[in-house]
């Protein structure tokens, strides 16, 4: 019975090239493969003129390239905003957010299909958890995004191995935002294992500040984080400063109440050394008042953090309207007051379903 193939995105650096003694070959072989593949966008075997034929025939009997199918493409009126719907080898599907800012391209990027967290505003939670991605699935989609800034989409290659010609000029994706569908902490190994990947300086290279991971408020794993010394930036949904207001919107606040959550958050915070961004999720009359800001002011004052307001996007199961702008500036000035810094989240994408809390599928 022939041995199923491996998915090469599911593979670090340091995997890859232990494989290729076992296959016979000097790892050199292994590591322009690499290159080949994270360097020069390349997934045809053909092209790889450097490789030896023997080397590229087991290889690609061994090896797949898992590269997501694109079901959907949409493009938002903002003329900044791409959202692809990817699917997946098993047929489920997830989605993935490419978005231009001056300067920069940030992917948003999902760890799950589906979410077993249940935020009531947010349409992934709404729709409940299917599975975890695995590491490949992850790193797939940032390769999508890539290949598209390069304009190779169907993964044509460049017969080039060691890197990019000086003479190219395409956007570089330097950004990526573990926002999308699902919890990451909850699919804490796969996510790790993609970073890394995603990371690797002979690769495309990200850097741990250019990533950023948000979780809705997994303990486990945010003591984990900081135990691990886990470089990348991380985000924490609050979005209620009081344990009754914050597990009327978060259900999961039930199971990791918020002073336990703000324990972790300050063991992480003494740990590591970083600050946190905490996001919320402004809702009209909801949690937008002067009083929820004076609130939130007095649970983070004294922490290395910063607050990421985020006027709430619509999704079809959930009825609440977005904070106006005033009001909005209105919590910032409060915020201020007790030493945060904060921020309004650029609304992007709202028309194609691309915002934050909107990324769904089976609509």
């Amino acid at each position: 019975m022939p041995t199923a193939r491996t998915n090469f995105y599911d593979l670090t650096r340091a995997q890859l090239l232990a494989l290729a003694p076992q296959w016979g070959f000097p790892a050199v072989h292994a590591a322009r493969l690499w290159a080949y593949v994270y360097l020069s966008g390349a997934e045809d075997w053909a092209a790889m003129p450097e490789l030896p034929a023997r080397f590229r025939a087991r290889a690609g009997a061994e090896l797949f390239f898992g590269r997501l199918a694109v079901a959907v493409e949409q493009k938002s009126s903002d003329g900044f905003t791409h959202k692809y719907l990817l699917e997946l080898a098993d047929r489920r599907q997830i989605e993935t957010v490419l978005m231009r800012y001056t300067g920069r391209v940030t992917a948003c990027i999902s760890s799950q299909a589906g979410c077993a967290m249940g935020c009531v505003f947010c349409a992934t939670g709404q729709m409940g958890f299917v599975r975890h991605l695995t590491p490949g699935e992850i790193v797939a989609q940032a390769m999508h995004v890539d290949a598209v800034l390069r304009g190779t989409e169907s993964g044509a290659a460049l017969a080039r191995p060691h890197g990019r010609s000086p003479h190219e000029r395409h956007e570089r994706l330097r950004n990526i935002v573990l926002m999308g569908m699902g919890e990451p902490l909850h699919n804490y190994e796969a996510v790790m294992t993609a970073i890394d990947i995603l990371r690797d300086a002979t690769g495309l290279a990200l850097g741990a500040k250019k990533i950023t991971l948000s979780t809705v408020g997994v303990i486990p794993g945010i003591v984990r984080l900081a135990d691990e010394a886990r470089p990348v930036n991380l985000a924490v949904s609050l979005h209620g400063a009081t344990q009754e207001e914050r597990a009327a919107l978060v259900p999961v606040a039930k199971k990791w109440p918020l002073d336990e959550l703000m324990a972790a958050c300050r063991y992480y915070i003494g740990k590591q050394g970083r600050r946190i961004f905490y996001e919320w999720t402004l809702i009209e009359g909801k949690n937008d008042s002067p009083a929820n800001a004076h609130a939130v002011g007095r649970l983070l004052r004294g922490q290395l953090a910063q607050v990421n307001l985020i006027p709430l996007n619509p999704t079809a199961g959930y009825g609440g309207a977005p904070t106006g702008r005033e009001a909005a500036r209105h919590f910032q000035q409060i915020l201020a007051e007790y030493g945060l810094p904060s921020t309004v989240r650029q609304r992007r994408g709202i028309d194609i379903a691309a915002g934050c809390g909107q990324l769904a599928t089976g609509r």
